[in-house]
């Protein structure tokens, strides 16, 4: 097979083997980060290890920053402390938070030990904050200077450390008082067109826009629709400066926290899988999540076990059980997705209970009522039983009431609870609807069996 034929981990296993860096540098750059992050997935766990030993700290952190953090998750996990700590070393100080967050305590502090006293004390800063906050996701390197400097002073420091400052985000510099609270910020026409004289608070933005420290995700999300900024400067409780948020950050953790919700409301447990995983821990997360499915759909069968002679008599009543409970359960996921969505947003407290089942109750009557109406309607044109209309009408018009009303309220006692909302969608609600779906239907059929028999 030619080179050119190749797939790119076909490729990246030749290099590997050759033991080439300098080749092994050249075939990576020449791939995009879609495609890297392809290839390293296809590559054996001793290839990826070797991967980043044979490259050296710096040119290991790019290819880092090229994937996802569950893949450099997995990749720095099998590194040697110390070899970890020289690639970490050289990430920006929210990457590395956030992937020293994600790995175990004991291989976190280890790699936090082996790694240079300034960064990780960067990091433990960090990680010392919410990854969903202002503290968790605002970076450590920016520009700040003393307000009673001259704008000559700063155009020389750029000058002095233009290699050093080339890797950080120097959209806007900001100045300090002598105790390092924020007073003011720079854009960079405020260095070039003012007198290289002019002392740093003559020519800066007072009062910047600012943000504290422990600042949320929707807040953040919310200020940068409202203003269209490079920056947002961060400050602790003495209003100090003590970082940066990007809106790409907001941006990237909105998309982690969405993919988070939805692999564990399809049974992910920790909500990361990738399939280069150890078998063994890919299949107890997913048996964790789906042997509780068990046990719970063992308790919904157990209803049609109790009223199986009502089921036998009335064979018709097994046409219509999955329908409804399939159709209680998609509305109870409707009122799920809203109420997540407005604690997201802020626009509910997860006491406000009561509220929200009032809001789903009248949306559930309405919907249940038309439904039911709809089924009876299929099941009365079908058998010509009008009872057998009643019965499946009434049973999906009150599940549905059931089941929005548990769906508004169960995500806010889970945020009550300091768990994940998203953990309501799966099996918990779907059992609890099945299970009273059948229990509406096969007992109203069973009060009113002497009109249904024959059916």
């Amino acid at each position: 097979m030619s080179d050119t034929t190749l797939e790119s981990w076909e490729r990246l296993r030749e290099v590997l083997a050759a033991g080439d860096a300098r080749a092994l540098l050249d075939s990576l750059a020449s791939l995009g980060p879609a495609e890297t992050a392809r290839a390293i997935s296809r590559l054996e766990q001793e290839e990826r290890s070797r991967l980043l030993t044979l490259l050296d700290p710096a040119d290991a952190a790019d290819v880092i920053d090229e994937i996802s953090d569950a893949q450099a998750i997995d990749l720095i996990e099998d590194l040697p402390p110390d070899r970890a700590a020289a690639i970490v070393d050289e990430l920006q100080s929210d990457r590395q938070a956030d992937l020293l967050g994600e790995l175990d305590d004991e291989e976190a502090h280890a790699i936090l030990r082996a790694m240079s006293p300034e960064e990780a004390s960067d990091a433990r800063r960090l990680l010392a904050h919410p990854t969903d906050s202002a503290g968790g996701l605002m970076l450590t390197e920016y520009l700040a200077y003393r307000r009673d400097l001259r704008v000559r002073d700063v155009l020389d420091d750029l000058q002095r450390n233009r290699e050093r400052y080339a890797d950080y985000h120097v959209q806007y510099l900001y100045v300090i008082d002598e105790g390092g609270v924020l007073v003011g910020v720079l854009r960079m026409r405020d260095l070039i067109f003012p007198s290289v004289a002019s002392r740093l608070d003559e020519v800066m933005i007072a009062s910047p826009l600012r943000v504290s420290v422990t600042a949320g995700l929707e807040e953040l999300a919310q200020f940068f629709d409202e203003h269209a900024l490079y920056g947002l400067p961060v400050v602790d409780a003495q209003m100090r400066l003590v970082g940066i948020v990007l809106p790409e950050a907001v941006e990237e953790e909105i998309r982690n926290r969405s993919d988070r919700q939805f692999m564990e409301s399809s049974g992910i447990v920790g909500g990361e899988e990738l399939r280069t995983m150890p078998l063994l821990l890919r299949a107890r997360r997913r048996l964790s999540w789906l042997s509780v499915n068990v046990v719970l759909n063992l308790v919904a069968a157990s209803v049609i076990a109790f009223y199986q002679d009502t089921l036998s008599a009335v064979i018709a009543l097994a046409v219509f059980l999955p329908i409804i409970s399939d159709m209680s359960g998609c509305s109870g996921n409707q009122a799920v997705a809203v109420s997540i969505r407005e604690l997201t947003l802020g626009l509910v407290h997860p006491r406000e209970h009561g509220r929200v089942v009032a809001k789903e109750a009248a949306v559930g009557l309405v919907n249940g009522l038309a439904l039911g109406a709809l089924l009876g309607g299929v099941a009365l044109l079908w058998k010509g039983n009008v009872y057998l209309g009643l019965v499946v009408g009434g049973a999906l018009a009150a599940n549905t009431l059931l089941s929005v009303c548990l769906g508004g309220f169960l995500p806010l006692l889970l945020r009550r609870m300091r768990l994940d909302p998203a953990l309501v969608s799966g099996p918990a609600l779907t059992t609890v609807t099945d299970m009273c779906g059948f229990f509406l239907v096969l007992s109203f059929a069973t009060a009113l069996l002497p009109l249904l028999v024959g059916v």
